[in-house]
């Protein structure tokens, strides 16, 4: 463990938070120094603090920076579908099944284990089991994640995802016919407060803010195609909201999809677009990923059962 690096608070920074305020003095971005105090790695006044905390003038604040561990996952020569990748960034078109990065029950075949058999200079925030990893997708949802190689393109694009400037794009399937063609989906998410392994949508003033604009591309007999973009990125957000309005993802048993017309191994939600702004060079960097087989052959056959020249099913 490295040593704690101590700062008075001055008068322009009282009234702050603490992580906020934490960032500003070492240059990591917010979501790192609300994981490091998360973890104990953060005092104020020598007792114990939260990041929601509020530093008052003269405020002896210290953090440690615990030191980067030698990573004891194994690379693993799992071929993975790169569709950009420079110095500093990869963008990898998730498979559906694949897990990122190695947990409890699930220790190797990730995407990290694939990552570091490809190149072993991944970024070290995201710790021992998620080098390089700056956001994440589900198990069963594919599509587009972006990885960092290095620290300082890590806390940049973190920061764009933190501010909402990283553009990320996704298109689902659900259930039933979205009537609005277009809308946004606002509430409260957190842990759902009976499965544990669930979100929920939760009262105010509970869980964290969650923002998602959709518009619809295709409506079918029974589903409607939608593309969703995310302007928060809590866990298991699409699916979670689009089971809020009524049309939960199709595939999506934990989320209430209950129909299963179709032999389908996990919910249709698809990571499409992602784009963000080249944490070393400064240009816009946009990606896209064609959607996987299963996805795809289902919406050919929900085409081919539609009326010939129905004008209420063009695309909008």
């Amino acid at each position: 463990m490295n040593e704690p690096m101590h700062w008075r608070v001055e008068s322009e920074a009282a009234g702050t938070r603490l992580d906020s305020c934490l960032s500003r003095l070492t240059g990591l971005s917010r979501a790192h120094v609300q994981k490091l105090i998360a973890n104990g790695c953060a005092s104020r006044n020598r007792r114990v603090c939260k990041p929601s905390d509020k530093v008052q003038e003269g405020d002896l604040i210290a953090l440690t920076i615990p030191q980067v561990q030698e990573l004891a996952v194994e690379p693993q020569n799992i071929p993975l579908d790169i569709r950009y990748e420079d110095g500093d960034v990869i963008v990898v078109n998730k498979p559906r099944g694949m897990v990122v990065h190695p947990a409890p029950g699930t220790p190797d075949h990730t995407l990290v284990n694939a990552l570091l058999y490809h190149c072993r200079d991944l970024s070290g925030i995201g710790g021992v089991l998620r080098p390089g990893i700056v956001h994440r997708i589900d198990k069963d949802t594919t599509g587009l994640l972006i990885v960092a190689k290095n620290d300082a393109a890590h806390q940049a694009l973190a920061d764009q995802i933190a501010n909402r400037t990283c553009g990320r794009i996704y298109w689902a399937l659900v259930e039933g016919n979205v009537k609005e063609y277009e809308g946004q989906i606002v509430t409260r998410i957190g842990r759902h407060p009976t499965d544990r392994k669930k979100m929920a949508v939760l009262r105010e003033q509970e869980g964290r803010e969650a923002v998602t604009h959709y518009r619809v591309l295709r409506r079918y007999a029974r589903e409607t195609l939608v593309e969703c973009r995310l302007e928060t990125g809590r866990t298991h957000q699409i699916r979670v909201h689009m089971a809020h309005i009524g049309h939960p993802v199709i595939g999506d048993a934990t989320y209430g999809y209950k129909k299963q017309r179709y032999a389908l191994e996990g919910q249709l939600l698809h990571a499409k677009e992602l784009h963000f702004i080249h944490p070393a060079t400064g240009e816009s960097v946009s990606v896209q990923a064609p959607l996987p087989d299963d996805f795809a052959l289902l919406l050919l056959k929900l085409e081919a059962q539609l009326p010939k020249n129905t004008a209420e099913n063009d695309e909008k």
